[in-house]
């Protein structure tokens, strides 16, 4: 009989796991990446955070960080997404990914980017963001934008530096 998989959002206590996994997956440099340059001085879970447990082992862990994009709110950017090179490949990553989008969509959030690969993210909606319109701090290659919308034509309203924001929800109509 093969393990069940179970997913969650994050709880405070599940912090050192997702730590040691997330050092264990992306090593020392993981603190240079623009998705963590975002973060600094946020909390380290937001209510849209999740994780995926094998008989009780953290096997992945998916963070979303509520932000701001020029001067538009309603956006999450997501990143890390880690999974135990263990159990790699099997879909656990993009279950997260999947209940995550759709609890961000049913909570009004409109928009979600990150810096990934196509291939991987495309899968889940995610596409390509024009060149220049959005921007995040540090050296990144703009074709790894990419962006999901969850509210139709939400892109076209975001322009502009990726920084963190402790508001979350769909402000139509605002001007970025």
């Amino acid at each position: 009989m093969s393990p069940l998989l179970s997913t969650r959002r994050v709880a405070s206590d599940d912090l050192p796991a997702i730590r040691a996994l997330h050092a264990r997956v992306f090593g020392p440099g993981r603190f240079a990446r623009s998705a963590y340059r975002v973060r600094e001085n946020t909390r380290d879970v937001s209510r849209f955070c999740r994780v995926a447990f094998l008989d009780g082992a953290m096997v992945a862990a998916l963070r979303l960080t509520e932000v701001v994009i020029g001067t538009a709110r309603g956006a999450l950017l997501l990143g890390p997404l880690a999974v135990d090179p263990a159990f790699a490949g099997q879909g656990h990553g993009r279950q997260l990914v999947r209940e995550a989008l759709d609890d961000a969509k049913a909570n009004g959030v409109c928009l979600v980017v990150l810096v990934g690969d196509e291939p991987y993210y495309g899968r889940l909606g995610f596409a390509p963001v024009p060149a220049g319109q959005i921007l995040l701090p540090g050296p990144v290659d703009p074709k790894r934008i990419l962006a999901a919308e969850l509210a139709a034509g939400a892109l076209a309203t975001y322009r502009g530096m990726v920084k963190a924001d402790a508001r979350v929800g769909c402000v139509r109509g605002e001007a970025p």
